[in-house]
């Protein structure tokens, strides 16, 4: 099998670890961030407690890259929110945070870290978001369950071996922003494990009628689907008028041309499709 075909390691052995940790002996602790993003919020979960020194990660360009934004009044949108990790860190500028999160033990933690720190402007949607309204199969390694993935290829890896599963509901950005009569986001975050286009596609109206600046986390089963699906998300969002992207880890434009330069990271669009913040 060619390398760029080997099913691709999102989580390192230390990233098990660590979750393992978490999970076994810590889960239901509440506690106070050290450090990074949520520094001084409380929250459930992870190893956050831990000193700097000792949690061993300095800054990451996605750390620093969120740290450099300004969210102040803003609306923000966290698609695949996983346990409220980012919608804290939005929820302390942004005017109102959407929180999209299918997983129902996910789901539960997020609710909780939000009220452990009163944050009163974040609305929570338990439902995964696509590019047509129906009900999938969710699947995921239950020590990582935040890559919970709709993703086809994805789920059938995770499923060859020890995994957990439920049926979700699925909707559009686009029909949920009439259904709830949501505000217009200034900022769609966007990490769900390999569904990435799939939400692009059912934001179509939102994305041309408003430019909201983008951040996307790029996945696939293999190097190979990674680079693919890269490559088409810049193709789909060249046709809407996002013609500044960038990678965040290297600050590179990305084209359709040099897309595979971006398979591994995040993308970024500011909003407008071109020009600042």
């Amino acid at each position: 099998m060619e390398r760029a075909d080997r099913s691709f390691r999102h989580y390192s052995l230390k990233h098990r670890l660590i979750a393992w940790v978490s999970q076994r002996l810590l889960d239901h602790c509440t506690y106070t961030v050290r450090h990074g993003l949520l520094k001084s919020m409380r929250r459930k979960g992870g190893l956050a407690f831990l000193p700097q020194f000792l949690a061993g990660r300095s800054a990451t360009p996605e750390t620093r890259f969120w740290q450099s934004l300004d969210l102040r009044g803003q609306i923000v949108y966290d698609v695949g929110a996983f346990q409220g990790l980012l919608t804290m860190f939005f929820a302390r500028q942004a005017r109102l945070v959407v929180s999209y999160e299918p997983n129902s033990r996910n789901c539960r933690r997020l609710t909780e870290n939000i009220a452990l720190n009163d944050l009163r402007h974040v609305l929570v949607r338990q439902m995964a978001v696509g590019s047509q309204e129906g009900r999938l199969r969710l699947v995921w390694n239950p020590l990582m369950p935040g890559g919970a993935s709709l993703d086809p290829a994805i789920t059938s890896a995770l499923e060859r071996s020890e995994n957990e599963a439920e049926e979700v509901p699925v909707t559009t950005l686009d029909q949920d922003v009439r259904a709830a009569s949501l505000p217009p986001p200034d900022l769609v975050k966007i990490d769900i494990e390999g569904f990435e286009l799939e939400a692009l596609r059912g934001a179509r109206g939102l994305l041309a009628d408003h430019h909201p600046a983008l951040f996307l986390e790029m996945h696939g089963e293999t190097l190979h689907e990674k680079k693919r699906k890269v490559h088409e998300i810049v193709v789909f969002l060249n046709g809407l008028g996002y013609h500044d992207i960038r990678h965040v880890e290297s600050g590179m434009p990305i084209t359709a041309a040099n897309s595979a330069e971006a398979c591994q990271g995040h993308l970024y669009c500011p909003r407008g499709g071109s020009g600042g913040d």
